[in-house]
């Protein structure tokens, strides 16, 4: 967990701001939770891993009673949130009544996670969600995979893919392996590990869980052949068409009708792509860049048709997609991605001095005039010597400062201090504001 200074809260804006308006030109709708929620609420969504990097909250007062706690629910009824779906699947569920039969929702809001901490890892991250309910149609992917894909093309992304893959296809590539069904969140929670740790490890972590030695030895050898092939591409890819993806797997014609509505983005199979989190139940989805020193995920989501009705009597299809921000933020620092006047920012167009302590409402006043010919302005706070004022000025990088002094002050005029250049004019009041605009 971290503090944020300025300059970070300005980049970080800059990021929050272009997302904010692309989620919004697609219809979403802002929404936010509390950072809060009853224990078991969140508990049972994750599945056993993510269960363990829940932050639980301890009973208060009275209702916490050490000497008698026999279990953890004894110690413990809220939580923070660990993502911001099933917060969402809970809102939806309790306001069904108040929110349209398709709902699109946006979210930007911070995380808690018990994790080890690692580069773009943190325990408090914000997530950017964008969510549509209420529809099991093919479209929903389709603007939510658009959507995504605008907002990098702003940021000026270029190196990467969107990983597409599907619940039952994995489900397909389990039973493949003769995998037996009561170990397949077990077997599909490693191998959604595959693209951050060796194969072997992988296949060592199944065992550990209780994966039969051979299943886990079948996955991991069609994970490499498979991933193997597809770098050569689809159409060079016989270990997809004939043994994983055969004609009539109807999770592999839904990936490529997809596919073919989104021609134009940077859209891939990939059919070990498996998500961690339990509730995903059909599409899922996730950007990775490809090229640099950072190649990993910054971005995934897919469809949860199950979660709500966890909350709820009824079912409702559900389909999201979340940016992580903050490995969005340190690779975009690192491959210096902002824009001048975002990375270069600074605090105030112009920062005005005080002459003494009798000329403090001159200041004040002028300062006034300024803000509202539309510049930001800060003031010096107190009396002091000009050339401490102009030290401070210049620490603070502000373009300019306005120097009212004694001579200023009596004849209504203005000196204004290029601080880039060190060139100074006195001019009129009245004309500071054009002034400071040219």
């Amino acid at each position: 967990m971290r503090d944020f200074l300025p300059a970070d809260i300005r980049k970080r804006n800059y990021v929050i701001n272009i997302i904010k308006e692309v989620y919004e030109s697609y219809g979403f709708e802002p929404l936010e939770t509390p950072a809060v929620e009853n224990l078991e609420t969140l508990m049972g969504k994750y599945g056993d891993e993510g269960n363990q990097l829940v932050f639980k909250i301890l009973k208060r007062g009275e209702k916490l009673d050490l000497e008698h706690a026999k279990s953890e629910s004894d110690l413990s009824d809220l939580a923070l949130r660990y993502d911001l779906t099933v917060p969402l699947a809970r809102v939806v569920a309790n306001n069904k009544n108040e929110l349209p039969n398709f709902f699109k929702r946006y979210q930007i809001q911070p995380v808690w996670r018990a994790d080890r901490p690692a580069r773009g890892r943190f325990r408090e991250f914000y997530q950017c969600d964008v969510d549509a309910i209420g529809s099991s149609s093919m479209v929903v992917e389709a603007e939510l995979i658009s959507a995504v894909g605008t907002i990098l093309r702003r940021l000026k992304f270029k190196d990467y893919i969107i990983k597409l893959n599907h619940r039952d296809l994995l489900f397909h590539l389990l039973d493949l392996a003769n995998v037996p069904k009561a170990s397949h969140e077990d077997a599909l929670i490693a191998i959604d590990k595959l693209d951050k740790i060796p194969a072997y490890q992988v296949e060592a972590e199944m065992v550990g869980k209780g994966v039969n030695a051979g299943s886990a030895s079948v996955l991991i050898d069609l994970y490499t052949k498979i991933d193997n092939a597809w770098k050569l591409g689809y159409d060079n890819n016989p270990i997809l068409v004939s043994e994983v993806l055969s004609d009539d797997n109807e999770a592999k014609n839904y990936l490529l009708q997809l596919l073919n509505l989104l021609p134009c983005e940077k859209l891939t199979i990939s059919p070990f792509l498996a998500r961690g989190l339990a509730y995903y139940s059909g599409t899922i989805m996730e950007i990775v860049l490809t090229d640099g020193d950072f190649k990993g995920s910054i971005g995934g989501g897919g469809r949860y048709d199950g979660l709500i009705g966890m909350f709820g009597k009824e079912q409702i299809p559900a389909c999201g997609f979340s940016l992580g921000l903050e490995r969005i933020l340190v690779v975009m620092e690192e491959r210096g991605m902002f824009p001048p006047e975002i990375a270069e920012s600074v605090p105030a167009d112009v920062m005005v001095t005080i002459w003494s302590e009798e000329t403090v409402g001159e200041s004040l006043n002028l300062a006034a005039e300024l803000r509202k010919g539309g510049l930001r302005v800060t003031v010096y706070p107190e009396a002091d010597k000009l050339g401490r004022q102009i030290k401070y000025a210049d620490s603070i990088k502000v373009p300019f400062v306005c120097v009212l002094g004694e001579s200023e002050l009596a004849e209504k005029k203005v000196t204004l201090k290029n601080m880039k250049t060190g060139e100074q004019e006195t001019i009129s009041r009245s004309e500071v504001i054009e002034a400071l605009r040219k």
